[in-house]
């Protein structure tokens, strides 16, 4: 079954609000085996909001609407629908009363207009919408290229997703014969090219199928399959991503709802290892800390450069200008913590882009008290997201060392 998706409303055009609504339904699509092939947004226009729909009803199996169910004069999906499919509206009684009934439970007056609500056309079926005056609507017929549906649901997020959830979903379900699955595996310490490069014969698969994607957090590889049941879906994402992770290795940080942060507090809960963080520079500030949330983090020494990290660090005067390394080695006596991990950043002129040059120096002190890992990085990039940078590069650091303790 080929879906798509059409967002009704001008707000949605000028940017006054996200359209959430179409990357709910395409989220919740896919585990129904149903292929999301298109996402339109289109304004409180009758012509091209008909044209629109057309234009679906044309080339889609089933078209899903939010929006344009409102009573006012702009809220215009049925009768787009209705000039789609040449059919004339007419007042519902059953639906009247739903209608009088939510204002009646309020002790509120009903504007007369609010019956616009309750007109259907011969080939749609109310959905119903307890929460909300506007059902939706169903409506159904077969074409010689054969069985054709359009969903009309409510603009509003939570009677939308009621609607979904309660009474479309369940519905849907039982019309689709296959289901749709995908698993995210996640790289970080290498780009989106040299990534490709690796499987890019992978990406040649029509089922399961492999796709690189740049993200905050690095870069995700999706598999995802299509099969009759998600025993077998599973099985079929499974030898990809044994390949995938035979080539890539330990740059696979994680997979699915896996963050940097999380698989970095995971490792020291099981490597049973406190760590104390030391920050240098207004690039560093908050850059791990930020995203290792964990109750095994025993001290966080953050300052604007490193004169703030010495009078942290030495309250007895005994050192007048350490680098990263002394100031590490330091904190790790001070702390008792069994790692410490140290970041310093800092910047040079932003050029005329407003990108500037930025340079990150990245220390591990491990349970010897000395030095384990020394790195440096450059970035030219916007001053916010050297912050990011400085942040995964630090994470991927001690992700891997504990992973070597893990394994040894």
């Amino acid at each position: 079954m080929r879906a798509e998706i059409v967002s009704v409303g001008t707000e949605l055009l000028l940017g006054s609000i996200t359209d959430t609504n179409a990357s709910y339904i395409a989220g919740r699509l896919a585990p129904l085996g149903i292929d999301c092939l298109y996402i339109s947004q289109v304004g409180d226009n009758l012509t091209r909001l008909t044209d629109t729909l057309a234009r679906a009803w044309e080339r889609s199996d089933l078209t899903i609407t939010t929006g344009g169910l409102g009573p006012t004069q702009d809220d215009l999906t049925r009768e787009a629908v209705a000039g789609v499919l040449g059919e004339t509206l007419s007042l519902n009684s059953e639906l009247e009363a739903h209608v009088r009934d939510f204002f009646r439970r309020r002790g509120m007056p009903m504007p007369e207009r609010n019956l616009k609500q309750a007109m259907l056309i011969p080939s749609a079926s109310p959905i119903a919408n307890p929460v909300g005056t506007a059902p939706g609507w169903w409506v159904e017929r077969s074409t010689p290229s054969g069985r054709k549906i359009i969903v009309c649901m409510p603009g509003v997020p939570f009677e939308m997703q009621r609607m979904w959830q309660c009474e479309l979903e369940p519905r849907l379900r039982r019309l689709s014969t296959h289901v749709i699955v995908s698993r995210t595996l996640k790289v970080l310490g290498m780009g989106e090219s040299a990534v490709e490069e690796l499987v890019a014969d992978l990406m040649d698969g029509a089922n399961p199928t492999l796709a690189p994607y740049a993200k905050a957090d690095g870069i995700h590889l999706r598999i995802t399959a299509k099969a009759r049941d998600e025993h077998e879906a599973h099985s079929m994402i499974a030898v990809v991503e044994r390949e995938v992770r035979r080539r890539l290795g330990d740059a696979i940080y994680g997979a699915d709802e896996d963050t940097p942060g999380v698989v970095a507090r995971d490792l020291l809960e099981a490597t049973d290892k406190s760590i104390a963080l030391l920050e240098v520079g207004d690039g560093a500030i908050g850059s791990v800390s930020s995203m290792l949330v964990s109750g095994q983090l025993v001290t966080i020494v953050a300052a604007p450069n490193m004169q703030g990290a010495v009078r942290l660090l030495y309250a007895d005067g005994g050192a007048n200008s350490p680098d990263l390394g002394e100031a590490a080695v330091a904190l790790r006596r001070l702390s008792r913590a069994d790692m410490v991990l140290a970041v310093k950043v800092g910047f040079e002129d932003a050029d005329q882009q407003g990108a500037v040059l930025s340079s990150a120096e990245i220390i591990l002190v491990g349970t010897s008290g000395q030095v384990m890992v020394h790195t440096h990085h450059t970035w030219r990039t916007a001053r916010s997201e050297v912050r990011r940078l400085a942040g995964l590069a630090a994470l991927n650091l001690l992700r891997k060392q504990l992973m070597a303790a893990v394994h040894t």
